[in-house]
């Protein structure tokens, strides 16, 4: 059974070119800030402004309401995480293996990279997260060292207009896997680091098997691949594909790693097989509606964004935000066990 609780806040879709601007609102008790959902999926029209802006999501203690229905769910907010999950932009394999899944076989679409319409995507993309303000939230960006989710990563998150400077190095050079785009700087942007757990559905698909890191650090200079313990790409078999729950317990254990990181709010650019087989691993006891919000299939470029919940007491952050109360001190005892006390005391000095 997973520790871990994933819940819907928002999209956007370069299919609708829209975002649905749910953000996951606080609501603070005297001393403590708590996250709160709603698992029975009755509002179905929540705006920004909703009292109750966050969708159901899956948790191993169901909350039943008066009617038997699943009801909403309380947790602390410093054990939650804001994750901003993105599929890269269209790949030069996604062109053919749309309309014929054996062009994914194709030796030539090795380690993919972004077409020109990609290209645009990520123009589209990185509009949005820089009108929504969403960029200036995030404090890490995590990409798998692939080709196509690295220019993503860096074409959405990185900063603007390089200019070739000694003390700066840019997060991608010009021309980077042909793509005939200029240099992205590395400054006013969150860090960006790659990790090999979030990689696409692993072997047989030569797309799916990434270059030396060594190729890579010379494309993205500024990525930390400091985390990739191999050079060479050990995980990609030519005659071995990965099965849908490997890739799904691989997907669990990015996710329970996650907990690792200080971060609160990190932007995950990885691969729609990948997202898929993780995300269907939650959300088992919600409302159907919202099981299909959760693990549906992501476009091209579509971002997503999701609260995760520690419950496991996997993280050790303290809150940012609470406050213990009582300063300055003095006998504060509830109402309920001062009365009690009380009687007690009357009880006793009548014997």
């Amino acid at each position: 059974m997973t520790t871990l609780t994933i819940c819907p806040t928002g999209y956007y879709s370069p299919n609708y070119n829209k975002y649905n601007k749910l953000i996951p609102r606080a609501f603070p008790s005297s001393s403590s800030t708590y996250l709160i959902f709603n698992r029975s999926f009755e509002s179905t029209a929540l705006t920004s402004t909703s009292p109750l802006s966050l969708r159901c999501f899956s948790s191993p203690y169901p909350v039943e309401d008066m009617d038997g229905g699943v009801g909403p769910t309380l947790y602390p907010l410093h054990r939650c995480k804001t994750l901003h999950l993105v599929r890269h932009a269209q790949g030069i394999h996604n062109v053919d293996g749309d309309k014929n899944f054996k062009a994914y076989m194709t030796p030539e679409y090795f380690d993919a990279h972004l077409t020109q319409l990609g290209w645009k995507q990520v123009e589209n993309l990185r509009k949005h997260v820089h009108e929504t303000g969403l960029v200036k939230r995030i404090d890490l960006v995590i990409a798998s060292p692939l080709l196509r989710t690295l220019q993503t990563a860096v074409g959405v998150f990185g900063g603007e207009g390089y200019e070739d400077r000694m003390d700066v190095v840019p997060l991608m050079v010009a021309n980077a896997g042909n793509s005939g785009r200029a240099a992205i700087s590395s400054l006013n942007c969150p860090p960006v680091i790659a990790v090999e757990l979030c990689r696409e559905h692993l072997g047989v698909h030569p797309c799916d098997k990434r270059r030396n890191i060594s190729d890579y650090q010379f494309l993205f200079p500024a990525v930390d691949f400091s985390l990739v313990e191999s050079d060479e790409d050990v995980w990609w078999k030519a005659n071995v594909r990965e099965t849908r729950e490997e890739v799904a317990a691989r997907g669990l254990k990015f996710m329970n790693w996650l907990w690792t990181r200080k971060e609160k709010e990190i932007a995950i650019v990885t691969h729609s097989g990948f997202l898929f087989h993780t995300l269907t691993t939650f959300g088992n006891d919600c409302h159907p509606s919202v099981k299909t919000e959760i693990c549906k299939h992501f476009a091209n470029c579509e971002l997503r964004s999701m609260v995760i919940v520690d419950r496991s007491m996997t993280g050790s952050d303290t809150s940012t935000t609470n406050y213990p109360g009582n300063i300055p001190s003095r006998l504060d005892l509830p109402s309920g066990v001062a009365h009690k006390k009380l009687e007690k005391e009357e009880t006793s000095s009548n014997d």
